[in-house]
């Protein structure tokens, strides 16, 4: 097991990443506030890892809310159910939360705790590799709206993130591909030592490779903690970890939620990101191609879906929470390993890339 620290002070919490962690109470009780818990998965997990955590709690006697697996369910109307089982159970707000699941039980179970009685504590068990790599860590919380993706939410750290690296052994292989997108990110943005490890490992992260895994696991969350601690609420540095959302969120969206997993729009969405940042004169055409080629090793794909078009893009764009005072802003690249915010480009050329990079019709 390796553990890493996420350093916000009062609010600092570990990360522990390795294989056989959900059923180790000494792990799990230290994290737990009070003297109740509620645990919080959904209909795919559940089946396959909740009695090995409620063993983990002892004698906590849980409750369980379970909820329906997918993006579509991430709405108010289903958070409603995790409202309604701790009311129904009076939970106090000395209850402790826990999220067992992908990232849309962490990020609804993280926002149930947010604003349950003005907040009560939660834990963070990933099962997906884009869950334990990025949305388990950092805080973010929320669900979706019609117009936009993760619109309602917030800002809540847990008391701890407990990434058992057992739970890829069950992942789909679709899964697992749109968890090495957000892997791929951060050494886009900020490691390219690490891009390259990737190009390098391809093949074994795909083969899942226990140590490979690990070591995938621990430099992402290595990299999202050091970002994270500079910039909690993403007034800053922090919006660099939005690399390819934008243009991601926009087909998640416009194609319906679940139909793309946010993982696959993500990559999509990087492809356009280096393709406007060469029309930009920022990449050469040699660093756009590594990049596509590493995701399309990775069994994702490097282009948006024709069904959208850009007039489409541009209207569900403009809806993104990176816009301030009308301007779009955008996570380009200036090379691979360092990325920029910016709203300084041509419309015209964010118009040429939403053409460009889309499926043939």
């Amino acid at each position: 097991m390796k553990t890493l620290r996420l350093d916000l002070g009062e609010r600092s919490y570990p990360i522990h990443i390795g294989a056989g962690l959900l059923g180790r109470p000494e792990l799990i009780a230290p994290l737990i506030e009070g003297t109740r818990v509620a645990i919080v998965s959904n209909e795919t997990v559940a089946p396959l890892y909740l009695d090995r955590v409620k063993a983990g709690v002892g004698g906590f006697r849980p409750l369980t809310v379970v909820l329906p697996d997918g993006e579509q369910y991430k709405t108010l109307e289903v958070l409603n159910r995790i409202f309604d089982a701790l009311l129904a159970a009076r939970c106090d707000r000395r209850t402790t939360l826990i999220a067992l699941g992908g990232g849309v039980v962490g990020d609804m179970a993280g926002f149930a705790a947010a604003v349950y009685m003005r907040g009560v504590p939660f834990i963070q068990m990933p099962t997906t590799l884009l869950a334990q790599v990025d949305s388990a860590v950092g805080g973010k919380t929320g669900v979706n709206h019609p117009l936009g993706k993760n619109m309602i939410g917030a800002f809540y750290q847990p008391r701890g993130v407990i990434a058992d690296t057992d739970t890829l052994n069950t992942l789909p292989d679709r899964e697992l591909s749109a968890g090495l997108a957000e892997v791929i990110k951060y050494g886009l943005i900020r490691d390219a030592e690490f891009f390259g490890w990737l190009e390098a490992n391809m093949d074994q992260l795909l083969a899942r490779d226990p140590e490979v895994l690990a070591f995938a696991i621990e430099r992402s969350c290595r990299n999202k903690a050091e970002v994270v601690v500079a910039d909690e609420r993403e007034s800053g540095v922090r919006a660099l970890l939005n690399l390819g959302h934008t243009f991601g969120h926009a087909i998640e969206a416009g194609m319906g939620y679940g139909a793309w997993l946010h993982g696959e729009a993500i990559a999509a969405g990087a492809v356009m990101a280096a393709e406007l940042s060469r029309r930009l004169g920022w990449l050469g055409d040699a660093e756009v191609q590594r990049i596509e080629r590493l995701i399309r090793r990775a069994r994702l794909p490097a282009r948006a879906p024709a069904a959208l078009s850009p007039a489409r893009f541009l209207e569900l764009m403009s809806v993104d929470k990176k816009v301030l005072a009308g301007r779009l802003r955008l996570v380009l690249l200036r090379r691979i390993g360092e990325a920029v915010i910016t709203d300084d480009y041509p419309r015209a050329a964010l118009e040429a890339t939403l053409q460009s990079v889309r499926e043939a019709v």
